[in-house]
């Protein structure tokens, strides 16, 4: 085998340069891991990454659905739609690792499961901001932060801070489809769970012309997908959650698996899903 020397391009002298571990500050991301087993258990650092994980990429969806929500609302669809695929990738990547935590079976999980104390995942205030900003809105969640005042007071403007949701349907207004009143000035502190039918009419306009309304079009779908992949997610979080623990409440006080279900008939974008039960296949007309 022949072996590969180095370029004579490559920086080898780094003394007084920015290195790969100081820009990515891998001594403190490295040094975050900690785990409380005693003895430490072998799994539990497992378990810990695949939390820490989650989280950055959490922090990455918040980064690109705030930037979309200013697209949408200053017309500027353009870079919308992309960052609306980066964060379907990201949601990929976070359906994909639940494999990971996956190979945790009962019988390791719960030799340091103890350690945890009343941490669960539902005090995520990262979780909670996707969701917000998503429409999923419900103030009670936040008196699980009330403990962190800066984390209360962010979750509590994005409560009131209309969603991506509440901007695509005002957007859809300024391109002149008929969105009722109730729709744009709604308490945007409440999810937006029920379908208004004058909604779906107006997004049937948009799904039988999409040449004429393409921005609306795109979004929509782009919001579809976004939806689908959250679902997903949450499904294999239940699974996930059932296949270590069984029904055994959740660290966190929660009934763990039937908590987890009931998220399941939760909806984003209702009208997005209703307006495909109205389209209509085009009329066929007879030559002969």
């Amino acid at each position: 085998m022949t072996q590969r020397g180095l370029e004579t391009g490559i920086l080898t002298d780094l003394h007084g340069k920015l290195t790969y571990t100081e820009y990515l500050q891998l001594e403190p991301l490295l040094a975050a891991q900690r785990p409380l087993s005693t003895p430490e258990h072998h799994d539990e650092l497992l378990f810990i990454i695949q939390h820490q994980t989650s989280e950055l990429w959490m922090k990455l969806i918040i980064h690109e659905l705030s930037a979309a929500i200013d697209g949408i609302r200053n017309d500027d669809l353009g870079p919308v739609s992309k960052i609306l695929a980066r964060v379907k990738h990201i949601q990929s990547q976070l359906f994909s690792q639940w494999s990971v935590l996956e190979t945790l079976t009962p019988t390791e999980y719960v030799q340091f499961r103890h350690v945890l104390g009343p941490a669960s995942g539902f005090q995520s205030w990262q979780y909670r901001m996707i969701e917000f900003l998503l429409g999923n809105k419900d103030e009670a969640a936040l008196r699980v932060h009330k403990h962190d005042g800066a984390r209360y007071e962010r979750l509590e403007r994005a409560l009131r801070a209309p969603s991506i949701y509440d901007e695509f349907l005002a957007f859809m207004s300024r391109r002149g489809l008929p969105i009722p009143a109730g729709a744009l000035d709604r308490d945007r502190t409440q999810p937006h769970h029920t379908s208004d039918p004058e909604v779906v009419s107006a997004l049937r306009t948009v799904y039988e012309n999409p040449d004429d309304y393409w921005d609306v079009y795109e979004i929509a779908e782009k919001l579809v997908d976004m939806e689908e992949a959250f679902q997903l997610w949450r499904f294999r979080h239940l699974k996930t959650v059932e296949r270590i623990i069984g029904f055994k409440r959740g660290t966190g006080g929660s009934s763990g698996v039937n908590f987890l279900r009931k998220a399941l008939d939760n909806v984003f974008f209702p009208e997005l899903l209703d307006v495909r039960t109205e389209l209509r296949e085009p009329e066929q007309t007879n030559d002969s």
